[in-house]
């Protein structure tokens, strides 16, 4: 399974051509075959930056979720070790809706992602880099 990072997942649906040509390929396979996933934390970031205007979306954001999970995407809810793991990623910046997404993806899954604070990190974690 993947994890598609927060803009991951806007550049998608979106076509955003900062989503590179590998990492499209990938969430495009993923996604078709019911392997393509994001943190619950997702939707509360894409929500926080609605509400900031940082992002604007042509539809309402409940409806955008539900027509996501509709067309595929799974939605991987934050537990108890989610939580612990996140709490104790090494070095890992403070974002706390990035180390949720980390620990979420520590737990089997490769995270798509292109922020350089993540792929940069030198902790555990299986990754692709989004920008490729």
């Amino acid at each position: 399974m993947i994890l598609l990072d927060t803009h991951v997942l806007v550049r998608f649906r979106y076509s955003d051509r900062r989503l590179g040509i590998r990492a499209t390929s990938v969430v495009e396979e993923a996604w078709a075959n019911g392997e393509a996933a994001v943190s619950a934390i997702t939707f509360w970031e894409l929500s926080m930056l609605q509400s900031k205007e940082r992002l604007e979306l042509a539809t309402e954001m409940s409806a955008w979720r539900r027509r996501l999970l509709a067309d595929g995407l799974s939605e991987i809810p934050i537990d108890g070790e989610i939580g612990l793991r996140a709490g104790q990623l090494p070095d890992l910046h403070g974002d706390p809706a990035d180390r949720i997404i980390v620990a979420t993806a520590q737990a089997g899954h490769t995270l798509v992602t292109s922020d350089r604070r993540i792929l940069d990190w030198s902790g555990t974690l299986d990754r692709i880099d989004a920008r490729r």
